[in-house]
């Protein structure tokens, strides 16, 4: 079947403004989005930038708003987003961060933020043999967190940043509480002062949005809430 590719394109070297551009290309239900804007790059219009790499899921290049909903376009079928020929399929970079071309982001300020929670192991206890033992039971407690592909479709999809820019976001948190919940990590000190920042985790009204965006389902709403719980026992929340 034919579907309609309206794409949001933006060059800020020669643009005034972002506008759409419509393509129209065959694609099969079954068929991945990727493979639809790659139809358009490889055969209509060669200046059209997106990233993609593994296409596959795992790096978490190719996460943009498709149809208004944030996630990636190699685990996106055709069927998903468009029912029948001639259905018009939007798509459009992810939210709140910079447009360097079309739906490609600038992915600086996500990752500064981050980076912030200090998301390593934090231990400086002697070890007493070769490592630092953990039971499977201890390790299932943030398991889901370790699958993260860091893509931001979480990031996107969350609302709270249209009036709290400086929130530092679903994926940030999720990975603070992935080490806090680590019976290994004696870091909770350090990722608490940013957590219960003004911008930190109590931001976070449970839209749930980020949980529906993780192309990797992640519980992240839960794992949000379960280190707000965390920074009252410590006795650091406000």
């Amino acid at each position: 079947m034919n579907i309609i590719l309206k794409i949001q394109r933006y060059n800020p070297d020669t643009d005034d403004a972002p506008y759409y551009q419509q393509y129209t290309v065959e694609a099969e239900p079954n068929e991945r989005l990727l493979d639809a804007l790659m139809q358009v790059k490889r055969f209509q219009d060669g200046s059209l930038g997106f990233r993609k790499s593994c296409a596959h899921g795992v790096c978490g290049s190719d996460a943009m708003r498709i149809n208004g909903k944030d996630g990636l376009a190699c685990k996106t079928l055709v069927k998903e987003v468009a029912e029948k020929n001639g259905d018009t399929v939007i798509v459009e970079p992810l939210r709140y961060l910079k447009v360097q071309r079309d739906l490609i982001v600038d992915q600086s300020e996500f990752f500064s933020k981050y980076r912030s929670i200090k998301p390593f192991l934090i231990n400086d206890e002697p070890v007493k043999e070769k490592e630092r033992i953990q039971t499977p039971e201890e390790r299932l407690k943030f398991d889901d967190t370790t699958n993260c592909i860091l893509c931001a479709s979480c990031y996107s999809a969350c609302p709270i940043p249209v009036e709290h820019p400086d929130f530092i976001g679903p994926a940030a948190i999720a990975q603070a509480f992935r080490f806090l919940a680590d019976s290994r990590d004696r870091g909770d000190q350090q990722r608490n002062e940013v957590l219960n920042s003004p911008n930190g985790v109590r931001l976070c009204q449970n839209h749930f949005e980020c949980t529906k965006a993780c192309p990797r389902s992640i519980m992240i709403t839960k794992r949000i809430n379960e280190t707000k719980r965390m920074i009252q026992e410590d006795g650091s929340g406000g």
